[in-house]
Protein backbone atom coordinates (compact mmCIF):
# COMPACT_ATOMS: atom_id res chain seq x y z
CA UNK A 1 0.00 0.00 0.00
CA UNK A 2 1.70 3.56 -0.66
CA UNK A 3 1.65 6.07 2.23
CA UNK A 4 1.07 9.72 1.41
CA UNK A 5 4.26 11.98 1.91
CA UNK A 6 2.75 13.72 4.73
CA UNK A 7 1.32 10.36 6.74
CA UNK A 8 4.11 8.11 9.24
CA UNK A 9 3.21 4.40 9.73
CA UNK A 10 0.97 4.59 12.36
CA UNK A 11 -1.35 6.99 10.45
CA UNK A 12 -1.00 4.58 7.42
CA UNK A 13 -2.70 1.64 8.85
CA UNK A 14 -6.09 3.47 9.55
CA UNK A 15 -6.69 4.93 5.89
CA UNK A 16 -6.37 1.36 4.13
CA UNK A 17 -8.29 -0.22 7.21
CA UNK A 18 -11.24 2.71 6.62
CA UNK A 19 -10.83 1.88 2.93
CA UNK A 20 -11.01 -2.05 3.29
CA UNK A 21 -14.55 -1.40 6.22
CA UNK A 22 -16.03 1.03 3.54
CA UNK A 23 -15.54 -1.79 0.87
CA UNK A 24 -17.04 -4.78 2.87
CA UNK A 25 -20.12 -2.41 3.51
CA UNK A 26 -19.18 -0.67 6.70
CA UNK A 27 -19.82 2.88 7.63
CA UNK A 28 -16.87 4.25 9.26
CA UNK A 29 -18.26 6.83 11.55
CA UNK A 30 -15.63 9.46 14.25
CA UNK A 31 -16.62 9.20 17.51
CA UNK A 32 -17.92 13.05 17.28
CA UNK A 33 -20.19 11.84 14.72
CA UNK A 34 -21.01 8.50 16.20
CA UNK A 35 -24.62 7.14 15.04
CA UNK A 36 -24.11 3.58 15.93
CA UNK A 37 -27.68 3.00 14.58
CA UNK A 38 -26.54 4.54 10.88
CA UNK A 39 -26.82 1.48 8.95
CA UNK A 40 -26.85 -2.34 9.56
CA UNK A 41 -22.84 -2.21 10.35
CA UNK A 42 -20.81 0.96 11.45
CA UNK A 43 -17.36 1.54 12.56
CA UNK A 44 -16.82 3.99 14.96
CA UNK A 45 -12.62 5.13 15.18
CA UNK A 46 -11.48 6.38 18.03
CA UNK A 47 -14.23 5.09 20.10
CA UNK A 48 -13.80 5.88 24.46
CA UNK A 49 -12.95 2.73 26.71
CA UNK A 50 -12.01 2.76 30.42
CA UNK A 51 -8.98 1.27 29.19
CA UNK A 52 -8.30 3.97 26.85
CA UNK A 53 -9.64 4.59 22.89
CA UNK A 54 -9.89 1.93 21.04
CA UNK A 55 -8.76 2.30 16.95
CA UNK A 56 -12.35 1.49 16.01
CA UNK A 57 -15.48 -0.49 17.78
CA UNK A 58 -17.94 -2.07 15.04
CA UNK A 59 -21.60 -2.21 15.42
CA UNK A 60 -24.26 -4.06 14.05
CA UNK A 61 -28.16 -2.71 14.34
CA UNK A 62 -26.86 -0.61 16.69
CA UNK A 63 -25.50 -2.96 19.06
CA UNK A 64 -21.53 -3.11 19.74
CA UNK A 65 -19.96 -6.37 18.62
CA UNK A 66 -16.07 -5.81 17.90
CA UNK A 67 -13.09 -4.11 18.25
CA UNK A 68 -10.15 -3.66 15.51
CA UNK A 69 -6.90 -2.79 16.88
CA UNK A 70 -4.51 -0.95 13.86
CA UNK A 71 -0.64 -1.00 13.56
CA UNK A 72 1.64 0.13 11.41
CA UNK A 73 2.63 -2.50 8.37
CA UNK A 74 6.06 -2.97 10.45
CA UNK A 75 3.93 -5.49 12.63
CA UNK A 76 3.33 -7.90 9.60
CA UNK A 77 2.73 -11.18 10.82
CA UNK A 78 3.38 -10.48 14.43
CA UNK A 79 0.57 -8.97 15.25
CA UNK A 80 0.00 -11.50 17.73
CA UNK A 81 2.22 -9.22 19.90
CA UNK A 82 -1.18 -7.14 20.01
CA UNK A 83 -3.83 -10.05 21.62
CA UNK A 84 -3.90 -8.82 25.29
CA UNK A 85 -4.08 -5.42 24.06
CA UNK A 86 -6.99 -6.10 21.80
CA UNK A 87 -8.29 -8.06 23.75
CA UNK A 88 -7.97 -5.32 26.66
CA UNK A 89 -10.58 -3.10 24.37
CA UNK A 90 -12.73 -6.03 23.80
CA UNK A 91 -13.26 -6.67 27.66
CA UNK A 92 -13.09 -3.14 28.50
CA UNK A 93 -16.21 -0.96 29.03
CA UNK A 94 -17.95 1.04 26.40
CA UNK A 95 -18.53 4.96 27.29
CA UNK A 96 -22.23 5.35 26.19
CA UNK A 97 -22.85 1.51 25.92
CA UNK A 98 -24.59 0.50 29.34
CA UNK A 99 -24.39 -3.04 30.61
CA UNK A 100 -22.23 -4.26 27.59
CA UNK A 101 -21.08 -7.77 27.67
CA UNK A 102 -17.40 -8.33 26.28
CA UNK A 103 -17.05 -7.84 22.72
CA UNK A 104 -17.08 -11.56 21.04
CA UNK A 105 -15.03 -10.07 17.59
CA UNK A 106 -11.67 -9.36 17.85
CA UNK A 107 -9.33 -8.00 14.90
CA UNK A 108 -6.29 -6.56 14.53
CA UNK A 109 -4.89 -5.04 11.52
CA UNK A 110 -2.05 -3.63 9.46
CA UNK A 111 -2.75 -1.75 5.83
CA UNK A 112 -2.12 -5.26 4.32
CA UNK A 113 -2.97 -7.79 6.90
CA UNK A 114 -6.14 -8.84 8.92
CA UNK A 115 -6.22 -11.25 11.99
CA UNK A 116 -9.24 -12.75 13.44
CA UNK A 117 -8.15 -14.46 16.78
CA UNK A 118 -11.62 -15.97 18.11
CA UNK A 119 -12.64 -13.63 21.22
CA UNK A 120 -14.00 -16.88 23.15
CA UNK A 121 -10.73 -18.92 22.34
CA UNK A 122 -7.95 -16.12 24.01
CA UNK A 123 -5.24 -18.23 23.69
CA UNK A 124 -2.21 -17.27 21.58
CA UNK A 125 -2.26 -19.40 18.39
CA UNK A 126 -5.59 -20.03 17.91
CA UNK A 127 -6.89 -17.54 15.19
CA UNK A 128 -7.99 -17.32 11.39
CA UNK A 129 -7.64 -14.69 8.95
CA UNK A 130 -10.33 -13.09 7.17
CA UNK A 131 -11.53 -10.18 6.08
CA UNK A 132 -14.18 -7.78 7.75
CA UNK A 133 -17.47 -8.95 5.79
CA UNK A 134 -17.22 -11.87 9.18
CA UNK A 135 -19.51 -9.58 10.59
CA UNK A 136 -21.94 -8.26 8.06
CA UNK A 137 -25.17 -10.72 7.01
Amino acid sequence: MSKSANQNPEQVAPDQIDKRLLAAGWVVQDKVSLNPSAASGVAVREYPTDTGPADYVLFVDGRAVGVVEAKPDSLGERLTTVEEQSSGYATAKLKWVAGAEPLPFIYESTAVVTRFPTAEIRTPGHARYSRFTVLKR
